[in-house]
């Protein structure tokens, strides 16, 4: 039997993954299993390929966040969890990409700014899709700045997947529309949950 391999790149926009584990944190007391998710990531591009999982490989995966500087993020008291969540990448050969965040003053309110991601993000995983030459690349992100990393990984011939999950009510897990519109393929979790409730005791783990 020939080994149909099939490589994938991974690149996780890590603002949006972190609102979907409030989301979750807040409405189920879950956190997304990454180990797990990856493996559903596999089983999916199988079907889609029409291989099967074992001929499945994720050969790339990225991780892109702005955080806060070191004395920041200890007087907020996120040192111990985004370490218990670096573990985590780390056990999966996740590469992080951090940039420093901005706490900016306007009048009683404080703005958080994050610089340069979106962009980084995007050249990234163009730079690598263009050496590594996937088969399939994954973005994990709601973002409508990615409907043209999207074009332009499509037009390296390059199958792209937009996975998303819609936890919460608001706006803050919601899909632009322009990026579902762009994608070859759009997995939305939330809705692959409603058909299989057993999958999100398998993609998560109790808080």
């Amino acid at each position: 039997m020939i080994d149909r391999y099939q490589s994938i790149g991974l690149f996780i926009d890590g603002g949006y993954y972190a609102k979907i584990n409030e989301a979750l944190e807040e409405s189920m007391s879950l956190n997304i299993n990454v180990s797990r998710l990856m493996a559903f990531i596999k089983e999916e591009i199988a079907k889609i390929g029409g291989c099967n999982a074992s001929e499945c490989h994720i050969t790339e995966s990225h991780y892109f966040r702005g955080r806060y500087r070191v004395n920041d993020a200890n007087s907020k008291h996120l040192l111990y969890s985004e370490r218990k969540f670096e573990d985590s990448l780390i056990e999966n050969d996740v590469v992080f990409h951090y940039k420093h965040l901005r706490e900016v003053q306007k009048g009683n309110n404080i703005t958080v700014i994050e610089k340069g991601v979106d962009v980084w993000f995007a050249l990234e995983a163009y730079e690598l899709a263009t050496i590594r030459k996937f088969d399939f690349v994954v973005l994990i992100t709601g973002d409508a700045d990615h409907e043209m990393l999207v074009k332009k990984l499509k037009a390296l011939k390059i199958h792209t997947v937009l996975l998303t999950w819609d936890v919460s009510d608001d706006d803050s897990t919601s899909t632009a529309r322009l990026l579902k519109d762009e994608a070859c393929t759009h997995l939305e979790i939330d809705k692959i949950i409603s058909e299989n409730k057993e999958l999100l005791k398998t993609l998560c783990r109790t808080v």
